[in-house]
């Protein structure tokens, strides 16, 4: 008789941790597992266009008006281009064009860039947009405010360092039209960008819309050597995690001429949209 008791009593225990175990069970079916990690999708653009058959032969002679001068066979080397050499042209490429005439000579270059983000929480969207951020806030455009994002130690910013040099630069470029020739018609072709230039159009370095997904020109006047004055235009944009980079310069013969903005700007601009279309085919 004192045997079953005991003999229930195990089966009571026994019971009971069928019982605990099966509800240790369901609880732990009913939480939600671990935490799932979202891989950032890819960039839109998985290949870059060739850069040196991305400008069309009539756009080129445009802009490189010393080219139509040439004889055939020199024409046609000099509308080749000079591919950039980088590293890794799956990410990176570009093309550079030279021409010289009586009066000027004039440089054009482009550059794609594809952006590839190697970290899986960060996109390659995001990754080319904050690229593009650092690259617009070096440029240092007047009265910009890009996306608040801080620039990385050494990057340029709108510092009162940076508008002492532009002051300077725009002193020189004042310095070169006085000595030059002061006459109403040299000063109406060397338009500084000032909110003033002809047409009341303002020229000065500074965000631009409707290209891409964010763009910006910049325009520096620059002298070559002691003798003439060089302006180059720039033009950046972004479309998704693609960066594209216009850079179109003039360098007069003469030392009296300082390269017109408005034509510089207008030209490059042109050529920028013309090559957001071509990315996007």
């Amino acid at each position: 008789m004192a045997y079953v008791p005991g003999v229930a009593l195990l089966a009571a225990l026994a019971v009971g941790c069928s019982a605990g175990s099966d509800g240790s069970a369901t609880d732990a079916d009913s939480k939600p597992g671990g935490p799932t990690v979202t891989t950032a999708p890819p960039g839109k653009y998985r290949t870059l266009p060739a850069p040196c058959r991305a400008v069309p032969g009539s756009t080129l002679k445009d802009l490189l008006p010393g080219v139509a001068e040439l004889p055939r066979q020199q024409q046609e080397k000099a509308l080749r281009g000079s591919p950039t050499i980088t590293y890794d042209t799956d990410r990176k490429v570009g093309c550079g064009w030279k021409a010289d005439a009586p009066d000027s000579t004039r440089n054009l270059s482009i550059d794609f860039e594809r952006v590839v983000s190697y970290d899986p929480l960060v996109s390659d969207d995001d990754r080319a947009r904050s690229l593009y951020v650092k690259k617009e806030n070096a440029a240092e455009l007047p009265g910009s405010s890009t996306s608040g994002t801080v620039p990385e130690k050494g990057a340029r910013t709108g510092t009162e360092e940076g508008e002492k040099e532009q002051e300077k630069e725009a002193g020189k470029a004042g310095d070169g039209m006085d000595s030059a020739d002061p006459s109403p018609a040299a000063s109406a072709g060397t338009s500084s960008g000032a909110p003033g230039a002809p047409g009341g159009e303002d020229l000065r370095p500074r965000v631009i819309g409707g290209l891409g997904d964010a763009a910006f020109l910049d325009d520096l006047l620059t002298r070559a050597g002691s003798t003439t004055q060089q302006r180059t235009v720039s033009v950046v944009f972004r479309t998704s995690n693609v960066i594209v980079t216009v850079r179109y310069g003039e360098q007069p013969a003469l030392v009296t001429k300082v390269p017109d903005s408005k034509e510089l700007q207008d030209k490059a601009q042109a050529l920028a949209r013309k090559l957001a279309e071509v990315i996007s085919e």
